[in-house]
Parts: structure tokens; sequence; C-alpha cells
């Protein structure tokens, strides 16, 4: 028993030792607890991005990707798109259709700007005019006719009905005020600063962001391989690349490939030769190994389409119109069909001289001519390509268009659409059942059938952008297209 006792009392001296060395007496014998604090690691040095000095800083004026990219730091959206292209609220708190041309976005007016000042509804609609006449998204706001403050909402009326309209609210939202050096103001992690008489990014405090990378240094590069070459020696730690050329075969640093909706497609000539003819367009479909497109051509970085819309598009459900692979025999059938003689079957492949093009031109003539066509290719000058598909002088060519994200398909079914060329709007019904759905008249499934039934154009991939970055920045790169930041406050430098 007295061993417990004694057992007992060693354990509440340990314990008494343990509070008072935690402990110190001031004058007036009054105990005050010190506490024991490390703060947490910061670096104001290490982590570059490129900027082009040249241009402006101004999410609305600014044209280069280098500083849109920029823009997604400094700036917060209204809503952002996840990778199935859902909207995800952000500034908004929610919105809802009032009528099919009609949107209401509901603001949350408790949020602060980098400065300090409050956004409200005014900044908003500022944003969005401004948003609607700049290089990086005024093609994509077409849709917008104009936009008012409605108390703590913005009521923006549509020039035509389109369910997922929301999906364009992405752009930033500034503060119609500059601050004190001329920089504009958002209300994203980080904000425009000088230091050493050079421009930063410096992260800000609201909304409780604490990252380890505090400072963001800008170095003015504006060639894209220059870009390329820094990321990979280092001279930056992060760069976005849309793959306009196949940047992956020059980058030796970490990468991580990003959807993008840069549809790649065979625009067809339906007004003219044997492509006039649907089954000879439904036969070349048929005969395309779109899933060899993607590995060959492109290396890897592109989806097969599989439906008219982007296969990340989770709103258009599991449609599947395409096979990833070629039916030839299939095709073959689909051409005796046409009723084309067989001496007939010619056509011609019209591409510029971007490389992954080319290669895809190459594939298709391979595949084409296992489906019983004669196939020769035209590799042109960029203004000859565009010359040509302006006048209507091909049987074929490879397009590439940026669907926004909406999915709007009016770039093909516009008179003015930039993918129009060689699309007999006059004679087709699949134009007229799009609008349709848009208004919600017919389901998506009958502009569905009509598009596979007329095929006016004949989707392949969609392109992959990549984030590369090097190799010394450690963290899970959770960034996608838009959104090339979206968990920075976890990234840090290897020692």
């Amino acid at each position: 028993m007295q061993k417990k006792y004694i057992a007992l009392a060693l354990v509440l001296a340990i314990i008494i030792s343990c509070f008072t060395g935690c402990a110190s007496q001031t004058e007036d014998n009054r105990t005050v607890t010190a506490v024991s604090t490390t703060a947490k690691e910061k670096d104001n040095s290490t982590f570059k991005l490129s900027y082009t000095q040249a241009d402006s800083l101004d999410p609305f004026k600014a044209k280069t990707q280098n500083n849109q990219v920029l823009a997604s730091l400094v700036f917060e959206s209204l809503f952002d798109i996840d990778e199935n292209y859902e909207p995800i609220n952000n500034i908004a708190t929610g919105y809802e259709f009032t009528d099919s041309k009609t949107l209401r976005v509901d603001i949350d007016t408790n949020l602060k700007f980098s400065d300090g000042s409050s956004i409200d509804t005014q900044d908003v609609v500022f944003s969005i005019n401004a948003a609607k006449k700049s290089p990086a998204y005024g093609s994509a706001l077409g849709i917008i006719d104009s936009a008012y403050a409605n108390g703590n909402s913005v009521i923006i009326d549509l020039n035509y009905p389109n369910p997922y309209a929301v999906n364009l609210l992405t752009f930033p939202i500034s503060s119609v005020d500059d601050d004190s050096d001329g920089y504009p103001i958002g209300n994203g992690r980080y904000a425009y600063k000088t230091e050493n008489e050079k421009t930063v990014l410096k992260a800000t405090t609201i909304n409780g962001f604490d990252p380890y990378i505090a400072t963001i240094s800008l170095v003015n590069i504006a060639a894209a391989d220059s870009i390329d070459n820094a990321v990979n020696i280092g001279n930056i730690s992060f760069a976005f690349r849309d793959m306009s050329t196949d940047t992956s075969k020059r980058l030796s640093c970490a990468k991580k490939a990003v959807n993008m909706n840069n549809l790649v497609f065979l625009g067809v000539n339906s007004y003219s030769g044997i492509t006039a003819n649907a089954k000879i367009r439904q036969a070349i479909s048929l005969a395309v190994d779109r899933q060899l497109l993607c590995e060959s051509a492109y290396s890897g970085y592109a989806s097969k389409a599989s439906s008219i819309f982007n296969p990340a598009f989770k709103a258009a459900g599991e449609i599947n119109l395409f096979s990833e692979n070629a039916d030839t025999s299939m095709a073959k059938q689909t051409v005796n069909l046409s009723e084309i003689d067989s001496k007939s079957l010619s056509l011609n492949i019209l591409t510029n001289s971007n490389e992954n093009k080319v290669a895809c031109a190459n594939l298709i003539k391979t595949q084409l001519e296992a489906a019983g066509f004669a196939v020769s290719i035209d590799k042109v000058s960029t203004n000859e390509y565009k010359r040509r598909i302006k006048n209507g002088e091909f049987d074929l060519y490879i397009g590439e268009i940026k669907i926004t994200d909406d999915m709007c398909l009016y770039p093909f079914f516009s008179t003015k659409g930039g993918g129009r060329y060689g699309i007999n709007l006059k004679k087709l019904k699949c134009d007229d059942l799009y609008n349709q759905y848009l208004s919600g008249e017919v389901e998506l499934g009958k502009f569905v059938l009509a598009f596979n039934e007329e095929m006016p154009y004949i989707p392949l991939l969609y392109k992959k952008g990549m984030i590369c970055y090097t190799k010394a920045l450690k963290g899970d790169m959770q960034g996608y297209y838009g959104n090339y930041f979206v968990n920075i406050d976890s990234w840090s430098f290897t020692p």
C-alpha cells in the first residue's frame, strides 16, 4: 500500500513540475503562463512566375496568356467551374433563371477587396461591362445583352436562351477603383504591390489565407519558347501552356495535363464534291481512330470526342456518338449506302503547318485510305489556310475552335461563327433543333440524333493544356484550366 502512495506522490510531483516549468513569477507573485509559439514559415523570394511587362495587368486589358494567368491569383470570379464544367459559388452565393433569357445572380456583399473595401453589386456590373469589351473574355460574353444591380443581386439579360450561361461568369471581378499605385484591385489571394521598384504579388490576409509562398516574384518573359526554357532550368517556378505547339517534348520539368475545351475537328465541305453527301460524311467519321489521334498526334495531351460536347461536361450525360477506334467495316458499308461511285472516292485534307495538325492529317489519311478513299494532304501557310477555308476551297480541313464553357455551338451554327465554313446551314435540321434544345422546346437527344444523321462537321478530340513546374516545388498540384493555383496555400519548396 505504501508503494502505491509513493508512486502516486511521484506522479503528482511530475505533473506539478510540468505546469510550474511552463510558468514564471511576476514581481507581485502572480503566475503568468508562457505560451510558446512558432511563426509559420514563409517564402518571399523562391516562387517566380513569368509576366509580360509590356502588357497590362488590368485583367480586362491584358492580351497575353502570361498576364491573364496572373489574374487568377489577384481576382476572384462570380463562379468557378470545376473539371466537370459545373458552376461553384464564389463571389456569388447562387443564381436563378427567372425566365429563359434572364439570369439573377446573388452576391455575397460581406466579402472584401484586398484594400479592405466592400464588394458591391456596382463593382460586379462594372466588371461585367468591362469583361464584355476585353480581349480575354469579350468573345465568350456576346450572349450578355446588359446587366444591372438589384439590391444584393445582379440581373443579367441574355441575347438568347442558354441553360448553361452561368458557366460564363468566371471572369475577374474588379473594384471600380485602382489602388494608390495604379494597380487594379481584386479580392484574390494575392495583390499587386511594388517592392524594390519591381512589381510583385503579395499574399493577402483576407479570408484567412496563410500560405507558405508569401511573395511571388514576376519575371519579364514574353516569348513562349523562353517560358519553356525558363521553367526547365528553374528561372520560373510554374507555367501554364495551352499546347498551341507540342510543348511537352521540350519540357523536362514536372508536368500535369489539364482539360481544356479546345475542339479539334474535321471541317467538311457540304456544298460540293462527294462530301455534300451526308453518308460520306458519316463514313469519314466512322473511319477515324480518335484514340490514336490523341495518343500519337497529340502525345496523349487530348481527350477523344465521344459526342458533340466535351466528354468532361457532366450535364450532357453519357452520350456516346463516336467510337474511340476506327470502325473501318462500318465506314465501308456507309460509303456503299451513299451510292457514290468508288472511282470518285477522292478527298483532300487541308491543314496549316502546326505540327499536331499535320500529324493528325497524316493519320486520318491512312485511316480513310483503309476505308477505300484516295486521300491527299495540302499543307499550306496559315494565311493560305485561312483564305482557302473562307472561300470553301477544301474537301476536309483540320480545324480547332475554343468552345466556350457554356458549350455553345454557335461557332458552327451561326452565319458569323468561326467554324461555319463548309456547313450548309440552309439544308440542316440540327441547327434549328439546337436552338430548340437551348430554349427547352426539345430534348437533347433529338438534337444529337439529327447531328449524327447530318454530320455537319466531325468532332475529333479535345486538346489538353499543361501545368508545368519546377521539380523543387512540392505539393499536390490540383490546378486545372482557369483555376491553375487552386491549392497554392499548400505548396512549398524542397529544402
